[in-house]
């Protein structure tokens, strides 16, 4: 899905640019997750498809961290129905 699908689904929804932007979303992800120090940004920056500038690490890092990049989604997902619930902003757990 492109970056222009979710920002039109956002404009739809009644959210203008000046709020929010899709991008948005993986900015805000990476910053909770990278605040709390408890994951390895390996897999946080796999989790965002993000390339390693590193060529050489990159060409041989294969690695997809699925079991940890899964508990720290579940983890986030934690964190963001504790905020939709009215919990005031941390990023540590509960």
């Amino acid at each position: 899905m492109s970056d222009g699908t979710v920002n039109a689904a956002l404009r739809r929804l009644g959210y203008p640019s000046s709020v929010i932007v899709g991008h948005g979303f993986r900015s805000m992800a990476s910053t909770i997750l990278n605040e709390t120090g408890q994951f390895n940004p390996d897999w946080i920056e796999r989790q965002l498809a993000h390339i390693d500038t590193n060529k050489v690490r990159g060409t041989y890092n294969a690695a997809q961290y699925l079991p940890q990049r899964t508990d720290m989604m579940q983890w986030y997902s934690d964190w963001l129905d504790r905020q939709a619930a009215g919990a005031s902003y941390t990023s540590s757990p509960s």
